[in-house]
């Protein structure tokens, strides 16, 4: 018989996909004063998939993840996705959005992004939000699944996740003295 336990905490992910460095710094600052402090920020990834983003938000487009500093419990996810839709909406301009913000749990053994589409893969939280399970870890990196976006899919994003999820065990490891 199994028995049921709550699972080890995640970190809360964002990727904010901008076009202007101004919102993406209203969006950080605004992100830490609502979700939690951030820990680390990447650097500026080139945000291929415009066709979807630049008729509304324009072009060049960049994404950068932030990682929170606080580990949250997991059933957080449906949460943080209502905020984050709150803060796009409040930095609309003219109807339309300067800032796309996903957030998702960085795990052990996952990554799981929060969504407002269903789909077959993905799983109903609540309040309209579904969790989409992105990437899993697997023989040391977290691996796609045939559903993964493409650039959440590709290799340099993989691993430069991975190195996130090898610093928050670490954190941890460190803060309980041993093993985790």
């Amino acid at each position: 018989m199994s028995r049921r336990k709550v699972p080890s905490p995640a970190r809360l992910l964002f990727s904010v996909i901008y076009r202007e460095e101004r919102d993406f710094d209203r969006s950080l600052r605004t992100i830490s004063g609502r979700l939690g402090t951030v820990a680390r920020i990447s650097e500026p990834f080139p945000f291929d998939r415009t066709e979807y983003y630049e008729r509304e938000m324009g072009a060049p487009l960049f994404r950068r993840f932030l990682l929170a500093t606080e580990a949250v419990s997991r059933d957080e996810l449906a949460a943080a996705k209502l905020t984050a839709e709150a803060i796009e909406n409040e930095f609309l301009v003219n109807g339309k959005r300067t800032v796309n913000i996903d957030p998702g749990l960085l795990t052990d053994e996952n990554v799981v992004l929060a969504t407002g589409k269903n789909y077959s893969h993905r799983i109903y939280l609540h309040d309209g939000v579904f969790a989409d399970l992105t990437l899993v870890f697997e023989k040391g990196e977290y691996r796609p699944l045939p559903w993964t976006y493409p650039d959440y899919a590709s290799a340099e994003i993989r691993a430069f996740l991975a190195g996130w999820r090898r610093e928050f065990r670490e954190e941890r490891k460190q803060a309980v003295g041993g093993d985790s």
